[in-house]
């Protein structure tokens, strides 16, 4: 068995170019795809949040009544630990899902981007998935660069953000920051799955790639 961190946003709110403050949060199915699927496979999760906030989900991603039920059995959403006070090494597997929540605190949250860099430096698998990918914004190296450039990636892309309406009211679009910061991006179809490993990192473009972010992990864990 398994101990996998889930790190979820702890804002559910994403403030916009004009300051408005969109209400957002995590995206159910990003959360409860993979954890279903970890779970059934016999693996342990824990939930760790900026200030063990407990975490809110976007409204929107509740649509499905069966995520929306798979949702409320997950306990361990409800009691989440302070992520300042996580030790990565205690887990065999890091995985972050997305919603916009982590556009307006992971991206900037210095907890959680030293996590990422001690996970991707560890060798044991990472996920990441949608706008989860904006966490690895605050991931820095001790020469200031980021230990994701130079990765195989994949994140919510610039035209999924404009589909949904709110690129031309985003501060900033994910695709064109992970892109800034080196790595190489891959933008797969929109809104259809699809998944990019590059050594010990899973990423996932969209909700619909959850599965298969899960998917690649549980195969890491194996190998």
């Amino acid at each position: 068995m398994a101990d996998i961190l889930f790190v979820l946003t702890g804002s559910d709110v994403w403030t916009l170019n004009d300051g408005t403050k969109h209400p957002t949060g995590f995206w159910a199915e990003e959360a409860v795809v993979p954890y279903q699927a970890f779970t059934v496979a016999g693996h342990r999760v824990t939930v760790a949040t900026p200030g063990g906030v407990v975490p809110v989900a976007d409204r929107a991603s509740l649509t499905d009544p069966g995520i929306a039920r798979a949702l409320e059995g997950i306990d361990e959403i409800r009691r989440p630990l302070v992520l300042a006070e996580v030790d990565q090494a205690d887990y065999d597997a890091v995985f972050y899902p997305g919603g916009h929540g982590p556009m307006e605190d992971l991206a900037v949250d210095d907890d959680s981007g030293r996590l990422l860099t001690a996970a991707l430096a560890s060798g044991r698998p990472l996920g990441v998935v949608c706008h989860g990918p904006a966490a690895l914004l605050a991931a820095r190296t001790e020469d200031g660069g980021s230990p994701f450039a130079g990765y195989r990636l994949t994140g919510f892309t610039n035209a999924e953000e404009t589909q949904a309406g709110l690129a031309d009211r985003a501060p900033w679009l994910l695709q064109d920051r992970l892109v800034a910061l080196g790595a190489d991006y891959e933008e797969g179809e929109a809104w259809a799955p699809h998944s990019v490993v590059d050594r010990n990192l899973v990423t996932g473009q969209n909700p619909a790639s959850s599965a298969l972010v899960a998917a690649g992990l549980l195969k890491l864990l194996q190998a």
